[in-house]
């Protein structure tokens, strides 16, 4: 197996954070170092909301030299804050990154604006099978930025041999007290789908009904419902298997050689986070230009070798190195791979569905 990156991806001195923790006062004070130190003022500015810690180093300064144009940055921390942030009236973003279902609820709610793909020229960049989005057919409103599978991150030495089934988190008892699981209601439910023989998607009552009793019977060996913090958990020692991102445990496995990760045989969720511009963007023009900057390859290889998630930029995995473009958790293969699937948004009914089924589950 190809060894981890070896050299840390975030900023020197610090533990890798997940993509979706909002530590607002971090990323924006790290930002305002950064350009500031670029040297260029400038009054012409485009709002930029992302989830935090989810931009190459010097991505921004390196925009406002190459282009003048000031980019601040704001953070949310899920894709409903984002979401409810901008089902009132946009209040000034310019460019905003929802993951693929969302994309799909906010065209449906007539929040994002078409994008001029004659402005975007880098999206030749995009490898071809992200090119097309089921999520988000013609007209786009959005440019994939990452994608991203959820697995079992685990600790080799406290496990025994790969867990390689959803079973270990939902259905044994084996590593009592030392598993983790997300909080989110829908991936809770949809795993659990998967693990059952059954698509993620179109789940319906009952099924939802039979993950929420598995899950109340594993409850007593669950130590923790996390907020997507899962490789810290691991790097502390406090929990052995989580279900997690993969791009979140290879930051983690740059830390401690004994973290490793797997999408179960059964197969998992996969995800992409996207570029788009919100309905109401007061600078729609530069934040056309932002977009196909972040787009370029050696913009995209400055992102990807920061934030270690798998890039959906053909051009930019070209520059980087084997241990990234060959890393097997960064580009997970195998049966699991083989029998995942792209989530899709099928409305608020479901949704709360999902959400009344793991609150009386927590509950019980």
């Amino acid at each position: 197996m190809p060894s981890p990156l070896s050299s840390p991806p975030i900023l020197p001195g610090r533990r890798p954070l997940s993509r979706r923790r909002l530590l607002a006062g971090l990323g924006s004070a790290a930002v305002g170092l950064t350009l500031v130190s670029c040297g260029r003022e400038s009054t012409r500015k485009i709002n930029f909301y992302n989830w935090d810690t989810y931009i190459g180093r010097t991505t921004l300064a390196d925009f406002q030299a190459d282009s003048g144009i000031r980019v601040v940055p704001s953070y949310f921390a899920t894709n409903d804050e984002l979401f409810a942030k901008l089902k009132a009236g946009n209040p000034g973003y310019d460019v905003i990154v929802p993951s693929n279902e969302f994309v799909t609820r906010m065209n449906t709610a007539d929040m994002l604006m078409p994008l001029d793909m004659s402005a975007i020229p880098n999206f030749a960049n995009i490898a071809p099978e992200f090119q097309q989005a089921d999520y988000d057919t013609t007209p786009r409103h959005s440019v994939p930025y990452t994608w991203l599978v959820l697995g079992i991150g685990y600790r080799k030495s406290k496990v025994d041999g790969v867990p390689d089934s959803w079973k270990w988190l939902y259905d044994s008892d084996r590593y009592a007290g030392r598993i983790a699981l997300l909080t989110e209601a829908a991936d809770l439910i949809r795993i659990g789908a998967k693990y059952l023989g059954k698509s993620l998607n179109d789940v319906d009552a009952e099924t939802t009904a039979q993950v929420a009793a598995m899950l109340t019977r594993q409850k007593p060996y669950i130590k923790t419902f996390h907020e997507d913090n899962g490789q810290e958990l691991l790097l502390a020692g406090d929990i052995d298997l989580v279900l997690e991102y993969n791009g979140d445990i290879a930051q983690a496995m740059t830390d401690d050689s004994d973290i490793d990760f797997v999408v179960p045989k059964e197969g998992s969720l996969l995800n992409a986070d996207t570029l788009a511009i919100p309905n109401g963007a007061p600078e729609p023009e530069l934040a056309h230009q932002f977009i196909n900057f972040l787009l370029d390859a050696r913009v995209g290889k400055g992102i990807a070798e920061t934030i270690l998630y798998p890039t959906p930029n053909a051009a930019a995995k070209a520059l980087m190195p084997a241990s990234y473009r060959d890393n097997p958790v960064i580009f997970p293969t195998g049966p699991g791979m083989e029998n995942s699937q792209w989530g899709r948004y099928e409305g608020p009914e479901r949704q709360r569905l999902f959400e009344d089924a793991i609150t009386r589950m927590r509950a019980a």
